[in-house]
């Protein structure tokens, strides 16, 4: 009797660990979301505080994302050495860094010193989701992970959909509408229009003061809570198959290999759907004071993706037939925004139609990264760290896909730029259906499958 009573008060012991664990990476991932998702409207605002070309501006997600690159393999190693808790207060520190460089960037109003802090912030980003998302994926049992990663998701993007208001708010002003068009008309001189400019670049000062300062305290507060450390080579592999050789290299997981590209993929349409929506909403002659909503418009259709995955996954669909059917819906509304045309009236908005296909896109984007990452790293063991930088890699399709977007709505148009988002979608799907099933490259040579 009393083993059993101690069974199971271990057993209450090890979920109130569970939901403290659950809770600190959330507030983690509330916070990835808003210093993410605030690149909406920073790229229209500096497009005309810093007088900048599509592509030009683009590059806002370029810098930020591209740190995902270069710095996720060195977080992996980082991590190995001081463990999870140590290495992601050094990356609230890093992002913190990031964004007090904001403050020399306003007053001068170089574009490139905010691309350098950026930069900082995305280094931050990606030394964190290296280890949070491992850890949120392998905390409870493997799958259930699409749902632990939509509860994360939806911090994520509740803070995606409050932080381009809160900017909005803090930098933007009732009378900028004649602002804008005072900069636009050339009637300025070159002395009043440089006033003016840095009057509006400066505005950025006090957020990200502010948002610098809470990244410190957010990143003591993580070092120094209860969340535990994980072994995730016990917690997150397979048995060996009799006579099966142990694997050597990170090289031989295909899956893996694939799911970064997919990862890749996913995240650049993703992308594209958010940071743009502002400047093709402009091009149906709303001003940035009205087209600053629609972000969020598509990251509530994400929100309600969540509610599905958090209900559905895996009572009633298994992870793999989730990020199928996702992945078939982006093609078929990234086509509608090609397709389609008409003037509509939704929510007080007199837009084209297209637009609403695009925010759309919100609701399959929603499950394909919460599907795509435990198809991805499972059965790792002693590779997960590793693993999951080359996952965390990934991202940087946040990077590439919006300056390919920016090319090509420099050289034809901002609707037409949205072809782009046909190949990710056509990649997810091999991905659903083929490639997460792959475990040896040979077999993609003969067209065997396991």
């Amino acid at each position: 009797m009393e083993n059993i009573i101690e069974k199971n008060n271990k057993q209450k012991k090890t979920d109130w660990s569970t939901v403290i664990s659950i809770s600190i990476i959330g507030l983690m991932f509330f916070i990835f979301g808003f210093v993410s998702w605030v690149n909406a409207i920073l790229i229209p605002y500096f497009k005309i505080a810093c007088e900048l070309t599509h592509l030009q501006s683009y590059m806002v997600a370029f810098a930020f994302y591209i740190a995902y690159f270069f710095m996720s393999v060195p977080s992996s190693f980082l991590l190995e050495r001081v463990g999870f808790k140590k290495g992601m207060m050094f990356g609230f520190i890093a992002m913190a860094s990031g964004a007090f460089l904001f403050i020399p960037a306003a007053l001068s109003r170089e574009y490139s010193v905010f691309l350098v802090g950026l930069f900082l912030i995305g280094t931050g980003l990606a030394l964190l989701q290296t280890a949070a998302n491992p850890y949120i994926t392998i905390v409870g049992p493997i799958d259930r992970a699409a749902q632990r990663i939509s509860i994360m998701g939806m911090c994520n993007k509740i803070a995606g959909i409050i932080a381009p208001l809160i900017f909005a708010a803090l930098v933007l002003r009732a009378t900028d509408t004649e602002l804008f068009k005072s900069l636009e008309s050339g009637l300025l001189s070159l002395e009043q229009k440089a006033a003016l400019l840095d009057e509006l670049i400066r505005r950025v000062i006090l957020p990200y003061s502010i948002l610098g300062t809470l990244l410190v305290l957010v990143g003591l507060l993580v070092r120094y809570s209860p969340l535990p450390e994980i072994n995730t080579e016990q917690s997150n592999k397979v048995e060996q198959k009799e006579g099966e050789d142990e694997k050597t290299s990170i090289f031989q997981f295909p899956y893996l290999i694939l799911g970064a590209l997919a990862i890749f993929f996913h995240v650049g349409s993703q992308i594209i759907a958010i940071d743009t929506i502002i400047g093709y909403a402009k091009t149906m002659g709303l001003n940035l004071l009205e087209a600053k909503t629609f972000p969020s418009y598509v990251l509530g259709a994400t929100m309600c993706g969540y509610f599905i995955g958090i209900i559905t996954i895996p009572r009633f669909i298994n992870q793999r037939n989730a990020l199928l059917v996702c992945t078939i819906l982006g093609v078929i509304l990234s086509s509608s925004v090609l397709i389609f045309r008409g003037p509509v009236t939704i929510f007080g908005h007199h837009t084209d139609i297209s637009i609403w296909f695009l925010v759309a896109l919100g609701l399959p984007n929603s499950l394909i990264f919460a599907n795509i990452w435990p198809l991805a790293i499972k059965g790792l063991g002693k590779f997960t760290k590793l693993g999951s930088s080359i996952m965390i890699m990934g991202l940087c399709g946040n990077a590439i896909t919006p300056l390919i977007y920016g090319h090509l709505a420099d050289l034809y148009s901002i609707r037409t730029a949205y072809i782009i988002l046909i190949p990710c979608y056509l990649y997810l799907i091999f991905f659903a259906t083929y490639g997460h099933r792959i475990t040896s490259w040979k077999r993609i040579k003969t067209g065997a499958m396991v």
